[in-house]
Formats: C-alpha cells, sequence, structure tokens
C-alpha cells in the first residue's frame, strides 16, 4: 500500500500524517508515509485544497483532516 499526504508541511498536513499512522496501527497494517509539497505536484492530483491523502494512486481526502475512525474505516474500504 502506497500512501502520500499532499501538503506544504503544515499543522493540518502533519495532523493528516499521525492520523493516518494511528489508524494504520489499529489495522495492524504496514505502510510507508510518503509527503508531497511541491504545488504543482499536488495539482497533478487534482487537489486544490490541502492536506490531501493519497492510497495506490487514488486520492481519498483532499482538504480535511478525517477522524482516526473515519480513515480506519476509509482504508479498509480502499483495501476491500
Amino acid at each position: 500500500m502506497e500512501i502520500l499526504v499532499l501538503g506544504s508541511g503544515c499543522a493540518n498536513c502533519h495532523t493528516l500524517e499521525e492520523r493516518t499512522a494511528a489508524a494504520l496501527a489499529r489495522l495492524g497494517w504496514e505502510a510507508s508515509i510518503g509527503h508531497v509539497r511541491e504545488p504543482d505536484e499536488i495539482a497533478s492530483y487534482g487537489v486544490m485544497r490541502t492536506p490531501g491523502l493519497v492510497v495506490d494512486g487514488d486520492v481519498v481526502v483532499a482538504g480535511r483532516v478525517p477522524t482516526v475512525e473515519a480513515l480506519v474505516a476509509l482504508l479498509e474500504g480502499v483495501r476491500g
């Protein structure tokens, strides 16, 4: 599973990364979390408001920071 946080490195980006890591831990899954900070690259994903979360190439969150519980459900849905 490839996970990317899209954003400039703001507080919300860090919170999204921390909550995503917590969701992965709850699920017992291991995945590295990368970062995309360049505005042009972020825009290439179609994200206009950060933070964003990309899982296996698909944007699953944009412009908000979901709860850990919501991220657990989201990740389970992505993995199927």
